[in-house]
């Protein structure tokens, strides 16, 4: 297996369930600031020139969501997904919820923060999107009292996909008011497959373009 990506995008998310499930995989570091992918030869992986990639022989997959739960189901024996189907259901909601309740106003935010050019930035909308994280985010806090994972007894897909939500919500200090979720986000960045955390991944590159 390749997966294409860098450090603090939402590679990490493919990276972090690969790792749970002990595959071998080669990472190919794609340098987005450089251009790398949009260049002809990653178009070809994934025309919208995003990451992560994930080449598996002869499947090209993209969206890290659907890479977590390709993964999950090549491997039932490592449990990202649960057999019974009342749980995988569970998993498959709470997946959803994280991409389109919780990953949505962080990605505004983003935007209108830097990614954006200056002139087309709507502050207003960093307000809303805030708010509207905030309210997303009392949902899945009440969620995980008296829980250690988002489904079940055991880490599943589910929490490869939103934890890295909870370490980008606790960069924009988003996570004052939720004392569940940054216990959550504690306790799965001390699992020994954990991937490195969003600030070092972004201190790594900082450091890589200083050398």
């Amino acid at each position: 297996m390749k997966l294409y990506g860098l450090g603090p995008t939402r590679s990490l998310r493919a990276e972090w369930a690969l790792r749970e499930l002990g595959v071998d995989f080669d990472f190919i570091p794609i340098d987005l600031l450089a251009g790398e992918a949009q260049t002809p030869e990653f178009l070809r992986l994934n025309p919208a020139g995003k990451l992560p990639v994930l080449v598996d022989g002869d499947l090209v997959l993209t969206e890290s969501a659907a890479i977590v739960l390709y993964l999950a189901e090549k491997h039932p024996e490592q449990g990202l997904l649960p057999p019974d189907l009342q749980a995988r259901a569970q998993v498959y909601k709470w997946v959803l919820f994280a991409m389109t309740e919780l990953e949505q106003p962080l990605w505004r935010i983003v935007k209108h923060t830097f990614l954006y050019p200056e002139e087309k930035r709507l502050p207003a909308d960093i307000d809303l999107a805030r708010e509207e994280f905030r309210q997303m985010a009392t949902i899945l806090d009440r969620h995980m009292q008296g829980r250690s994972f988002i489904v079940g007894d055991t880490i599943t897909a589910a929490d490869c996909v939103t934890v890295y939500l909870m370490d980008w919500a606790n960069e924009e200090d988003l996570l004052g008011d939720f004392p569940q979720l940054r216990a959550y986000m504690d306790r799965m960045y001390a699992r020994p497959a954990a991937p490195q955390r969003i600030a070092q991944a972004f201190a790594e590159i900082q450091a890589a373009g200083s050398a």
